[in-house]
């Protein structure tokens, strides 16, 4: 049987991540995955130039039971410390919008910053490699399909639902649940929108159409591009709200922010007069979608027609459109599982499980969910990190 110090489930952002910190402690690292290829994730994230942090992760950017959890992590490893080292790599990178910051290149010279750092310190790497059984009667011990394995620490690394495509299972659910180990609700999140007949008639036929728009469900509020899809909505502001969005809710949606609407309409009623309230739309919305929503839920006449008050009711259908949503795309869309791994069982600093010595927990596996924008690499480094610095 091979012994290790520490053995991952999982060669992800957070796992790698683990596996060099606690390999550049002296630990002897096993990581294993049951996928061909570590870091699959990584590859595909943002369009291929991975969107691997941003400039202000602050706490109240993620979601989860204790909204506090992630407060020490971020602190101890923070994006300085990530941005530090791919700058040590000489990885170029430049910010976008948001402070969401992208390598110039592919997603690739990240994998390879992170394989080469694990490779320093003399982790060793097992893919292919499927985790059959855990045990632990004083050390882990690990049944694979390739050989039996004991180690001292497990660290849970192998994420949550979403993706199945790329490999993703509730591995690291079941292997907590088996310690004792308490569980959120587990959800799709950062995942499009569906919609009902109604709604979906109206959007079809303007799938692929993008426009600036703000998303709000209660107090939260995003700003960013949506997407009308062949099935609803995407796009970041709605993959950003539906993560906060619950069955049975109503996401409301302003499609001219920064535009006091009414006054303008009222205006152009005054200044273009015989101006047809389809070419006033669009001026601020889209060609398509102005001319949809005058075929289906507007009259289109002359703007000298219009009594100030429907104009009102035009400007308050656009500014506060309120979607109810028939549900979400599910795993297959979703780019993270929300929920998982109860945080109240876990140390704050460490990620070890409170009641199981040698336990860890990091990553997508936890219930911390972030929002869009390299928010859950920069989880996945800090959790990996002081998870390494623990075990």
């Amino acid at each position: 049987m091979d012994r290790y110090d520490v053995v991952i489930i999982g060669a992800g952002a957070a796992g790698l991540m683990c596996a060099l910190s606690a390999g550049g402690r002296g630990r002897r690292v096993l990581l294993i995955d049951h996928a061909d290829q570590a870091g699959k994730k990584i590859l595909i994230s943002g369009g291929g130039r991975c969107n691997f942090t941003n400039r202000e992760p602050l706490p109240d950017c993620f979601l989860s039971a204790n909204p506090h959890f992630v407060k020490s992590a971020l602190k101890r490893y923070s994006q300085h410390d990530f941005i530090a080292l791919i700058e040590k790599h000489r990885i170029p990178y430049h910010e976008r919008n948001l402070g969401q910051l992208f390598c110039d290149g592919s997603a690739r010279e990240i994998l390879a910053m992170l394989l080469a750092e694990c490779a320093a310190v003399h982790v060793d790497i097992w893919l292919d490699t499927k985790v059959t059984q855990v045990e632990k009667p004083d050390r882990f011990r690990l049944a694979t399909d390739r050989r039996p394995v004991e180690a001292e620490a497990l660290v849970l690394a192998s994420g949550g639902l979403s993706i199945p495509k790329m490999g993703a299972t509730g591995f690291a659910h079941d292997i907590a649940r088996r310690f004792g180990l308490k569980m959120t609700q587990t959800r799709p999140a950062l995942v499009p929108l569906t919609v009902g007949a109604e709604d979906l008639a109206f959007m079809q036929p303007l799938s692929g159409v993008s426009l600036d728009t703000v998303a709000a469900r209660d107090k939260r509020r995003f700003r960013e591009a949506m997407l009308f899809t062949h099935r609803g909505l995407s796009g970041p502001v709605i993959l950003q709200i539906s993560s906060y969005w619950q069955p049975g809710e109503t996401v409301t949606l302003d499609l001219a922010p920064d535009l006091d609407l009414a006054a303008y309409l009222i205006e152009r009623k005054k200044t273009r007069p015989k101006a047809e309230l389809k070419t006033i739309l669009t001026e601020i919305l889209p060609g398509r979608l102005a001319q949809k929503l005058v075929e289906d839920r507007m009259a289109n006449q002359p703007m000298a027609t219009y009594p100030d008050k429907a104009l009102l009711r035009v400007a308050e259908q656009l500014k506060r459109w309120p979607l109810k949503p028939a549900g979400t795309e599910g795993y297959a869309k979703a780019e993270i599982t929300a929920g998982g791994i109860d945080t109240d069982g876990l140390s704050s600093q460490t990620m070890g499980a409170k009641a199981v010595p040698g336990l860890y927990a990091i990553g997508e596996a936890v219930d911390v969910t972030g929002w869009l924008g390299g928010y859950n690499f920069q989880w996945a480094w800090s959790s990996g990190w002081c998870a390494g610095q623990a075990v």
